[in-house]
């Protein structure tokens, strides 16, 4: 059966990419710590993080590195925070946020989906796609 992330991979379900390539997506969670709050996931279903092999590790890294200087940019943050959890959802994936304190590494903190507003969501896609000169399902100009 197919993860949740996998069905918004292959467009089942509505998500706000923000980045794509062959084995790496990243789209805005549904339930942020704060707005540009993004997952960086594998194509590949992989359930936990040290089962990826190295190359995709890696390439999961490179693309989470690179949203969290967009994030810093665009939201005018101290740093970008990442985190690792992968408890709510068996598809690796990386937490990568705006981040001024340690407040956002509390995952109990998240804004629920019927708390945030969708006009926000869609300006935080928006200029992070921007920032990473991505077209809006992601993919590189």
């Amino acid at each position: 059966m197919s993860s949740v992330f996998t069905k918004i991979i292959n467009g089942e379900l509505p998500g706000r990419f923000i980045y794509r390539d062959e084995s790496t997506v990243a789209f805005l969670s549904i339930e942020p710590i704060t707005y540009g709050h993004v997952l960086v996931v594998p194509v590949e279903e992989v359930d936990k993080w040290t089962d990826l092999s190295p190359k995709a590790w890696n390439r999961l890294n490179e693309v989470a590195q690179n949203i969290g200087r967009a994030v810093i940019e665009v939201f005018s943050s101290e740093r970008a925070g990442y985190l690792i959890a992968g408890f709510e959802v068996p598809h690796t994936h990386l937490h990568v946020f705006p981040a001024n304190d340690m407040s956002g590494y509390n995952l109990a903190n998240v804004m629920r989906m019927d708390e945030t507003d969708p006009a926000k969501m869609d300006d935080a896609a928006t200029r992070l796609r921007e920032a990473l000169d991505t077209d809006e399902q992601g993919f590189p100009r």
